[in-house]
């Protein structure tokens, strides 16, 4: 069976694309994001999707990207923030190499400004992401390996940190 080297996991602006690549590129392997898959599946963006079709309709996309990316893919792997909800995600996750980059509400801040592209924090945005970890963060560690810290970290210093936590040396 095939399966990514490393599967990233954590919430929106933690840096998992960019953490991702730069992991890819240092494994000499290619790098995947199912946000990405979706995007270029759907012909349109993420936010669009849930506003159009609705936060369920998108999980079900998700579900299935998640699902075929695992199945598919040998490089390094992002999940979208919200792939952990799906239990069978879970699942699926058992057993591999998984990180979950993790930040706090400030850092998410900093990040993302928390704004109007992000569908799940529209209103009191601070709030609602805080809210949203309080029920994702246990789902992340359930499924995670390792857990990577990125607050006041470079990209650069969080892929190494992830790394050195699998146990990966960079090439």
């Amino acid at each position: 069976m095939s399966a990514p080297q490393i599967v990233l996991v954590g919430p929106m602006g933690s840096g998992k694309s960019t953490v991702g690549e730069l992991l890819a590129g240092q494994l000499g392997v290619a790098f995947r994001d199912t946000d990405a898959d979706i995007v270029a599946a759907e012909g349109r963006e993420i936010a669009d999707i849930f506003i159009e079709d609705g936060e369920p309709a998108f999980r079900v996309l998700e579900r299935a990207a998640v699902r075929t990316a695992l199945a598919e893919h040998t490089g390094v792997l992002a999940l979208g923030g919200g792939a952990i909800l799906d239990e069978g995600t879970r699942e699926l996750l058992t057993g591999l190499p998984v990180a979950y980059l993790s930040m706090d509400v400030e850092e998410a801040v900093k990040r993302v400004g928390l704004g109007a592209a992000r569908p799940l924090l529209a209103v009191n945005p601070r709030r609602q992401w805080r809210e949203l970890m309080d029920a994702r963060r246990p789902l992340y560690t359930e499924v995670a390996r390792v857990v990577v810290a990125t607050d006041d970290r470079t990209p650069q210093e969080v892929a190494q940190a992830v790394l050195d936590a699998l146990e990966l040396k960079d090439v």
